[in-house]
């Protein structure tokens, strides 16, 4: 009977630590099947353009649920991002070093706004601060620009989202780099740590001398930042910034970490698993649309896997506490 309970938790462990990139090899096998442009080179190398974008806001959105906090505003804001450096640029300055500042420090800027909201006027829940953010970063986008697109910029902004070394896309090396760096800091620097104490138990983490509203304001900081850097990139891959740009890139990062294993709860993620849910999220989205798919399908289809990750993690989480109490009954009965 041991020997069974032990080899169903290994099976679990496997499944719930593995079970995005299984479900990512699955995916790709199906839709290879199904389309015989799936596997070519060109696609692939479009699909990791595509998901680059999507993985440095959702690498930014991971740091934030991982304190049990949430962000809607992160479309907005690399809308905004983007639209103020095409303003920058319109006025006359032509550096391209300035212009990537200007559009990565407006998104950090309003990553640090929906931080001090959020701790400084104590409101309930972050999606009360980042829902009313998101439509002041969208109507500040539509003003600056006048709701018109902005082109023109130098090779300088634009390298790094439509630039190639070795064929290989510039923007996905960026998201590797950038990932193990985010990897390095949560896992062993002192501030990623007191990022994941927050989200396990945030009054534990105050009594432990934590400073809990520091790391909140921190972590959408950080978010606004990602997302700076995801409109400098969107800006090289389509040469143009749109005001009306991003409507559906929270969804979009949201999924990919919850289907990488992370909880709106707080306490519970990793960069490996929110890049397997990002490329998992925009594998389907490629596969729709090589199928003939429609937008609005792609939306349905995305918002069903985040519900059916979502019900997993809610009966892991269950089974979770489940077991702990029958470890704790088990160790008082043995005292």
């Amino acid at each position: 009977m041991k020997e069974n309970t032990k080899k169903k938790t290994s099976i679990g462990e496997i499944l719930g630590k593995g079970g995005p990139l299984i479900a990512v090899i699955i995916l790709s096998v199906v839709l290879a099947v199904a389309s015989p442009t799936f596997l070519t080179t060109d696609n692939w190398m479009n699909l990791f353009r595509q998901t680059a974008l999507n993985s440095m806001i959702a690498v930014g959105m991971l740091v934030i649920l991982l304190t049990g906090g949430i962000d809607l505003s992160v479309g907005s804001i690399c809308a905004f991002a983007s639209c103020l450096m095409g303003v920058a640029m319109k006025a006359g300055i032509d550096n391209s070093f300035l212009l990537i500042i200007i559009c990565v420090g407006v998104g950090a800027l309003c990553g640090l706004v929906n931080g001090l909201l959020y701790t400084k006027l104590d409101l309930p829940h972050p999606f009360i601060a980042t829902l009313g953010t998101m439509q002041i970063f969208r109507g500040a986008a539509l003003i600056v620009t006048g709701a018109s697109p902005i082109t023109g910029f130098p090779d300088g902004v634009t390298w790094l989202g439509f630039g190639n070394v070795f064929g290989f896309p510039v923007c996905f090396i960026a998201v590797i780099i950038v990932f193990a760096a985010f990897g390095f800091f949560l896992n062993y620097m002192p501030l990623g740590r007191k990022i994941y104490a927050v989200g396990g138990n945030t009054e534990a983490a105050r009594l432990s001398g934590i400073n809990v509203k520091n790391v909140q304001t921190f972590v959408y900081f950080i978010g606004g930042l990602m997302s700076g850097v995801a409109a400098w990139i969107l800006t090289g891959r389509v040469g143009t910034v749109m005001p009306t740009t991003g409507e559906t890139y929270a969804m979009d990062a949201i999924a990919a970490c919850i289907i990488g294993g992370a909880s709106f709860n707080g306490g519970k993620g990793t960069v490996v698993g929110t890049l397997v849910g990002a490329l998992m999220v925009q594998i389907l989205r490629n596969g729709l649309n090589l199928l003939g798919q429609q937008s609005d399908v792609q939306q349905v289809v995305i918002g069903a896997v985040v519900i059916i990750a979502v019900f997993i993690d809610v009966r892991r989480e269950k089974a979770d506490i489940k077991a702990k109490r029958l470890a704790q009954a088990k160790a008082q009965a043995a005292d």
